[in-house]
């Protein structure tokens, strides 16, 4: 979060400015200008169809390190993982006004594929629904029964779940 606010000054640059991946700041907020004013769940679906056009890449190939966790500037700049996916959803939700309290960054399992993984749920009128970069479309939370959470995080709080 610390990272992500010291970039948010760079989304005021130009596309002329000495760093030419201001741009991709730029063309991304540009984007999120066009769905001020629509109803959230036409924002999640375009959010999530916007970033997940973004090709997948391990962060061992993209940063040489196991983990590492990506502003949307730095997935912007060079594409990302599943966590990376998850953030750039988040904020691009929370830059559309959404309400930090209704979305959750959430590591969890996949049991289908026995890989860790990372979603964004945000939260419509008390109902989840997951934006995955491993589906194209904004679904109910309720209907994915593969993912086994580990815990959830936004700006202010954290969730351990535990094991049904």
């Amino acid at each position: 979060m610390a990272r992500y606010a010291r970039e948010r000054k760079l989304e005021k640059g130009s596309c002329t400015e000495a760093d030419p991946l201001v741009c991709h700041l730029l063309e991304w907020r540009s984007f999120l200008s066009t769905m001020e004013g629509r109803d959230r769940m036409a924002q999640l679906r375009e959010v999530n169809r916007y970033m997940n056009a973004h090709p997948y890449i391990l962060d061992i190939v993209n940063w040489g390190v196991p983990d590492y966790w990506e502003t949307p500037k730095e997935f912007l700049d060079r594409n990302g993982d599943c966590e990376d996916f998850a953030i750039s959803k988040f904020y691009s939700m929370r830059v559309l006004g959404m309400d930090d309290a209704d979305l959750r960054i959430v590591v969890l399992q996949d049991m289908n594929l026995q890989i860790p993984h990372a979603i964004l749920v945000a939260y419509l009128s008390g109902k989840p629904f997951v934006l995955d970069n491993q589906i194209p479309q904004v679904v109910s939370a309720e209907i994915i029964h593969h993912y086994r959470p580990f815990y959830s995080i936004n700006e202010k709080n954290w969730w351990l779940h535990r094991p049904n």
